[in-house]
């Protein structure tokens, strides 16, 4: 592991946000989802390809609320252009679990 300085982290916007579309990418090389994540007023929508499909259907992630950095530059996978991240962790078997907030917090909310 490899420690960043306080100067370093506080760049990083982690911020809640809900999803509020969920498409299939067939294009993406591993499984995946376009998702739309609403970030507020001020940020407003993000779009995000998240390789999270075995653990969660798309019914399942819309209105869900999300753990996103969201001041990373875009990123094109494929034809779709992802500019934030949603955040998760592998499993052992290499699946995503989602990083939720454990209570309904305002869309665009700063990682404390």
């Amino acid at each position: 592991m490899r420690n960043i300085t306080w100067d370093e982290f506080i760049k990083v916007e982690i911020r809640v946000g809900t999803i509020i579309e969920v498409n299939d990418f067939p294009e993406a090389i591993n499984p995946a989802y376009q998702l739309k994540v609403d970030l507020g007023k001020e940020i407003g929508i993000k779009q995000s390809s998240a390789q999270i499909t075995d653990l969660y259907s798309k019914e399942d992630l819309i209105g869900q609320q999300v753990i996103v950095v969201a001041n990373l530059s875009p990123k094109k996978i494929g034809p779709f252009i992802s500019d934030c991240l949603v955040t998760g962790f592998y499993t052992k078997n290499k699946a995503v679990v989602l990083v939720v907030p454990d209570k309904k917090i305002a869309n665009g909310s700063l990682l404390a």
